[in-house]
């Protein structure tokens, strides 16, 4: 994979740089190979440094998605090039471990900005590259979990990168990957969607399942709604994940259940009877429909908007 940049930015007959990578791809935890190949123009140029340095764009609820600098390094110091003259700098740069994942068995997600800056600087003037994107696959532990997630019938929706941890969690990051599913048909008008989100060192990985970030509908408690899994790595691979999300799946629901017998139960009570106990009633349930259709509404609409815990 080639990506080619002129820095105009230093001026007129201003030196090319070629990022070339050893492989379209890379896993969490491995280093990103590759070379820079530089090219001087015209004129002779004297190098101060080349360094390349991870990026993701990430959402803050506020503004547009803002770069954050995952790792950066200098991966060459002072050095001369006559005009016309090349020359091609080696290079590994690691990937962090919780890094995003950006592709699935060749689909690309949408929503994940993410790649390498190649910086060249130059007589004090730095002149930086756009955001070359790079491929990352997830690892073999995260794979297993997406194909059980994929078996048992949810649906992926999105993705997105937002700031914030995950509860009791350790990261490298100061940001987590939100992956959005819709769930099976049988779960509908209890679970609105799932959150999946990975969180891997060298030691293993945290599958992070969530179903009550929008769906409107409280529960006893936020327990019900979270699932946590830690596992190492060789671990992960002989797991039942389809059992294990399965299971989570149906506890959810069944305390979805509850409650809203319990809710509606409740509403009953509170409506009493005859004629002017119904009229209440319905004044209170259309008051509620719109209040909550706008509130509900809202939040459908705050995609990855201010997300500072899983």
């Amino acid at each position: 994979m080639v990506f080619k940049k002129l820095l105009g930015a230093l001026g007129i007959g201003a030196p090319s740089v070629d990022t070339v990578l050893q492989q379209p791809y890379v896993h969490p935890g491995q280093n990103l190979a590759g070379e820079v190949r530089i090219a001087a123009g015209k004129q002779d140029i004297a190098v101060e440094h080349v360094a390349l340095s991870f990026a993701a764009h990430v959402e803050t609820g506020y503004e547009d998605p803002v770069a954050v600098e995952l790792h950066r390094a200098e991966i060459a110091g002072a050095f001369q090039l006559r005009g016309g003259e090349q020359k091609v700098i080696p290079f590994e740069l690691p990937v962090p471990w919780d890094v995003p994942i950006t592709n699935v068995r060749g689909m690309v997600l949408d929503g994940i900005g993410l790649g390498v800056h190649t910086e060249l600087r130059i007589a004090e003037v730095a002149s930086k590259s756009d955001l070359d994107p790079i491929a990352i696959e997830p690892l073999p532990a995260q794979a297993v979990v997406l194909d059980a997630i994929g078996q048992l019938g949810l649906q992926f929706h999105g993705t997105g990168l937002g700031h914030g941890r995950v509860p009791g969690v350790p990261r490298e990051l100061p940001f987590v990957q939100e992956i959005e599913f819709f769930p099976p048909p049988q779960y509908a008008g209890r679970l609105h969607d799932v959150w999946l989100t990975f969180v891997a060192d060298a030691d293993g990985l945290t599958v992070c399942l969530d179903a009550g970030k929008r769906s409107g509908i409280p529960t006893p408690g936020v327990e019900e709604d979270f699932g946590r899994f830690r596992v190492g790595h060789e671990e992960a691979l002989t797991t039942d994940w389809t059992g294990r999300i399965q299971t989570w799946l149906e506890q959810v629901s069944q305390a979805r259940a509850g409650l809203a017998d319990h809710e509606h139960g409740h509403l009953q009570q509170r409506r009493g009877s005859g004629i002017g106990g119904a009229v209440a009633g319905a004044a209170l349930g259309a008051g509620a429909g719109i209040v909550g259709g706008m509130v509900i509404g809202e939040v459908l609409d705050e995609a990855f908007e201010d997300d500072e815990e899983f």
